[in-house]
């Protein structure tokens, strides 16, 4: 099965082109320095498209999109997420979704051997998107277990309490794991450096997911927001 797999939940763009038959995958993706916005409009159209090239597919090979459903910014999952339905649409390719929290929890957990982990994105406003899984068995072959804590939208300090109660061998990773590294690692987690790549969201990992999910009609692949967006906060407050 051929699969082509893309993510625009954080800051970061990510496409991945894998053949589960030939255990092959090819990645694209940009990463924007410190400070900039993310390029999800400019930047994915054409790494789908440099992915599939660096694959030797076209679009007759592709078996199945999938795409992160978050949660994420809501500009971000919008464009990622509308891409998807349309090119399944065009392309007649079954498409799924699966969570960007599990992803990244997935492809940290296959980095030595940890007890469990936490998958940490910066939601803004002082908080964090988080989740926290057990991880079977280790090394290249690891998988996720039973899910500790549920996706939340909640401060950091908050999660740390939450970790707390997880117990020891805990490995935090996701931007949101770096940008609140102080609250984190009280809880006694363990946070890799800042450049470790295991704080990037894959689109290799959402393959391995992806694959195995039943696909159904694109409209049932919805956004996960886990929040309001701002602009909707605003409006109520006003």
């Amino acid at each position: 099965m051929r699969v082509l797999a893309f993510d625009t939940a954080s800051r970061s763009t990510a496409v991945a082109v894998c053949d589960t038959g030939a255990r092959s995958s090819f990645e694209r993706r940009d990463d924007p320095p410190a400070g900039a916005r993310p390029r999800h409009a400019g930047r994915l159209l054409e790494l789908i498209a440099a992915a599939m090239a660096d694959a030797g597919a076209g679009w007759p090979e592709i078996d199945r999109i999938v795409v992160g459903v978050g949660p994420g910014t809501f500009t971000g999952l919008r464009i990622g997420i509308a891409t998807a339905h349309a090119l399944a649409r065009a392309r007649e390719i079954p498409l799924v979704g699966v969570s960007t929290l599990e992803s990244l929890a997935l492809g940290a957990a296959r980095t030595g051997s940890p007890e469990a982990v936490a998958a940490v994105l910066d939601a803004r406003r002082g908080e964090v998107f988080a989740a926290a899984w057990i991880v079977v068995a280790g090394g290249e072959r690891a998988q996720l277990g039973e899910q500790l804590l549920a996706p939340v939208a909640v401060a950091p300090a908050a999660f740390a309490r939450e970790l707390e109660r997880v117990g020891d061998c805990v490995i935090a990773v996701g931007d949101g794991a770096v940008e609140f590294r102080a609250q984190l690692e009280r809880s006694g987690a363990q946070i890799p450096e800042d450049t470790s790549h295991v704080h990037r969201v894959s689109a290799i990992s959402h393959c391995e997911l992806g694959q195995v999910l039943r696909a159904g009609a694109p409209e049932d692949v919805v956004p996960d927001y886990l929040r309001l967006p701002d602009a909707e906060i605003s409006r109520r407050r006003s």
